[in-house]
């Protein structure tokens, strides 16, 4: 039997980091190919092109935003349950909170870089330095993604095992 936060916490640990990586390999692969794309249409031409720009980014957020929300909201309430509940103990205990901290590398990385060049890229218009940092952050993320999802599923190994 595995104690702590429970199987209906260990299975939702599991479906959230599962939901939130699909999530990200889209964004990744993706939406942020199509979005960030270099090319004559996001060159600013002096005016044009930058307002093209700036709508089809507005567009994004608009659209993204509440599907962040979903995707983010459960994940921070499968975390929760897993630190209130208190984790399982032994090996699996560990890799949830594996899994319950790289989702917090993932948040704190939204929070400090992702979302701030979102928003230097909605008010300043698209420059190359902002897309390779919001690149980036958004590989730390896919990164942590794939880590939590990993690790929730180890945490959940028991459940299948019984």
């Amino acid at each position: 039997m595995v104690a702590g936060a429970g199987s209906a916490g260990l299975v939702l640990l599991v479906a959230a980091t599962a939901l939130h990586l699909g999530f990200q390999l889209v964004v990744t692969a993706l939406v942020y190919p199509v979005l960030l794309a270099a090319g004559p249409e996001q060159d600013d031409d002096g005016g044009g092109a930058a307002a093209r720009w700036r709508r089809a980014h507005d567009l994004h957020r608009r659209r993204i935003t509440p599907v962040v929300g979903l995707v983010y909201g459960l994940l921070g309430l499968a975390d929760g349950w897993v630190l209130v509940a208190g984790p399982p103990a032994g090996w699996p205990g560990a890799a949830a909170l594996v899994s319950v901290a790289a989702a917090a590398v993932v948040v704190l990385v939204t929070a400090t870089t992702a979302g701030p060049a979102h928003g230097r890229l909605a008010s300043s218009g698209r420059s190359e330095a902002l897309v390779r940092r919001l690149r980036r952050a958004d590989a730390v993320r896919l990164l942590f993604a794939a880590v939590a999802a990993l690790a929730a599923a180890a945490a959940a190994v028991p459940l299948v095992t019984r």
